[in-house]
């Protein structure tokens, strides 16, 4: 018995080792975050800010639970649109990103092409695509799409090029497959650098399809708060842009977990366990 107290004993904080790193990392911010919507709160009656240009954070809550089913609508609508995007332009970028980075033809033709396009807001091209295909879902994924794409593919390009080539020729004469090289040592080392575009795409995928909801939509968040805002409704805007914020964060936190998981060896991944 004795023995099995001890067991427990020791084994018992482990349970909280989680929660305490965390709380040991994060409280600062907590705090900060507590503070700033307790100062909005006080702020509003402290200064008699009319209700039409800003409500107060408890005010907002009331807001968005009498109008929840219709906020969580739009946050599906806006959500489908950011991942089908999002998927879309990874499953397209990466593989064309590794062609470009072993094509010296693609290096010197497509590259260039790309990096310039780069350059350009790729929301300029929203109301084409929405007066071209409508008001549906489609403009939207394109957008979204086009804002996701050139981030991922210029840091796949990147990532692929980047390994030494005298790492390259070693593995190459220990009698390696070209395949196996490429699984074992110049994937493993681009990953790092695919998932900077992988995380700043996720970033952006939200940006985008609000943006195109904005210019031509009749559902979404985007879609919720230009209309919240044209009936004076800051309140029920501010539910919609929190909501906003929530997605984002829940890609951007769905991306870290997979590089995590999937190169936990990383100097980055290491440094912020």
């Amino acid at each position: 018995m004795a023995s099995a107290s001890s067991e427990t004993a020791r084994l018992g904080p482990r349970w909280f080792d989680p929660l305490s790193r965390w709380a040991a990392k994060s409280w600062m911010f907590v705090l900060f975050f507590i503070g700033f919507f307790l100062f909005w709160e006080v702020s509003i009656d402290l200064f008699q800010v009319p209700r039409y240009i800003l409500n107060k954070p408890s005010e907002i809550l009331l807001a968005s639970r009498a109008d929840l089913p219709r906020l969580l609508e739009y946050t599906y609508v806006t959500g489908l649109e950011a991942i089908i995007g999002y998927v879309i332009a990874i499953a397209i970028a990466v593989p064309l990103g590794l062609a470009i980075a072993f094509s010296s033809i693609l290096r010197r033709t497509i590259y260039p092409f790309f990096v310039s396009i780069e350059m350009t807001p790729k929301i300029a091209f929203a109301p084409l695509f929405i007066s071209w295909l409508g008001f549906g879902l489609l403009p939207k994924v394109i957008i979204v799409f086009l804002v996701c794409f050139f981030p991922i593919v210029l840091n796949a390009i990147l990532a692929f090029s980047s390994l030494p080539d005298e790492l390259d020729r070693f593995c190459r004469s220990t009698g390696a497959h070209w395949a196996r090289v490429f699984w074992k040592v110049r994937l493993p080392a681009a990953m790092p650098q695919c998932f900077v575009g992988f995380k700043y795409a996720a970033l952006n995928a939200t940006v985008g399809a609000t943006i195109a909801e904005f210019i031509g939509s009749d559902q979404g968040l985007g879609f919720y708060i230009q209309i919240s805002t044209g009936n004076m409704r800051p309140d029920l805007a501010f539910a919609g842009i929190f909501l906003l914020t929530l997605l984002g964060l829940l890609m951007f936190g769905l991306v870290t977990a997979a590089e995590r998981l999937l190169i936990p060896w990383h100097i980055s991944v290491r440094r912020n366990a």
